[in-house]
């Protein structure tokens, strides 16, 4: 019987610059600090499930470049317990992302597209990862995915026996269109109110988002439509409409919210491979995402899930 996760799609390496100030055209700031992370999808998601749970079996699927990075981000992952076989190597750099951090301020975001925009189905062998379940993403920032690859990949995915899911990026353009050839390829769809509004073309406001997920599911999402946002997570399944409150958290737990969405996408990918009902699913996915609340990066906060949960028990809901 197959077991385990697969998370294929975007890899990256973030280097964060601490400055002081961003200067103006022509001038000149100097760097006070440098960080490094790992960073996308596979990265992110693929952790967080290995500290939700150690003895999943979770495997990276991906493409880096011959650098420094990419033995990096392997190295990463490794230590973590995430399988990196079915990590390609091409011949272009490590994705990656310049970030100049004002010191109690804003963030500018330099991406340099790289390996992962050459990631595409001719570098996944689906039978042997003999896996259960392939998560796809992030859609709208890998270009062979987003052209005809993802439709390819997914559909064999399926053909394998192999149940499928997807999340994107969010972005203010009119290129979620490429993604609804996919879903009727997808079993399940995990993203925010405002990718889903826009695939479908409706206002993502709280009290449309039932009617967005209904939309979705019958745009050929065969299993769930499961949408997030920062007061609850929905969940449109084959036994109709499920919600789950996100948690009323205490003054000062909220360090950062990066990585929350990749956490609840964790959540949620462990509860559907466990078989969980949908309102467990959801439980599951917000006790992630709250987690990672607790740490300014992507994926410190998360521990295995019976942990996190005792820490939520006293927390009420919105």
């Amino acid at each position: 019987m197959k077991s385990g996760i697969a998370v294929a799609g975007t890899i990256l390496v973030d280097e964060i610059n601490e400055i002081s100030a961003y200067p103006n055209a022509g001038e000149l700031t100097k760097i006070k600090s440098i960080q490094k992370s790992v960073g996308g999808c596979v990265p992110n998601v693929a952790i967080d499930l290995k500290r939700l749970c150690s003895n999943l079996i979770v495997k990276a699927v991906g493409k880096v470049g011959t650098d420094e990075n990419g033995e990096y981000v392997k190295e990463v992952l490794s230590k973590n317990g995430v399988d990196i076989d079915n990590i390609a190597v091409g011949v272009d750099k490590t994705s990656f992302t310049q970030v100049m951090s004002v010191t109690g301020g804003q963030r500018t975001f330099f991406t340099y597209a790289g390996a992962s925009a050459d990631f595409g189905e001719k570098d996944v062998d689906i039978s042997s990862l003999n896996i259960k379940m392939l998560h796809l993403g992030y859609f709208l920032l890998l270009d062979k995915i987003d052209s005809s690859d993802g439709k390819k990949l997914l559909k064999k995915a399926q053909e394998e026996g192999v149940k499928t899911s997807i999340d994107l990026v969010s972005e203010n353009s009119d290129r979620y269109s490429l993604v609804v050839p996919c879903l009727k390829y997808v079993d399940n769809l995990i993203i925010n109110e405002v990718e889903a509004g826009k695939i479908c073309g409706i206002e993502p406001r709280l009290q449309n988002l039932p009617e967005i997920a209904k939309t979705l599911k019958y745009m050929g999402v065969s299993e769930r439509v499961i949408i997030h946002t920062p007061d609850l997570g929905l969940c449109c399944g084959e036994n109709g409409m499920s919600m789950v409150h996100s948690y009323k958290l205490p003054d000062g737990y909220i360090k950062g919210t990066t990585g929350a969405g990749d956490a609840f996408c964790a959540g949620a990918l462990l509860g559907i491979h466990e078989e969980l009902s949908d309102v467990d699913i959801l439980n599951m996915a917000t006790v992630a995402a709250t987690g990672a609340l607790s740490t300014a990066d992507a994926t410190s906060g998360l521990k295995p899930y019976e942990k996190l949960k005792e820490i939520c028990k006293d927390f009420k809901r919105k």
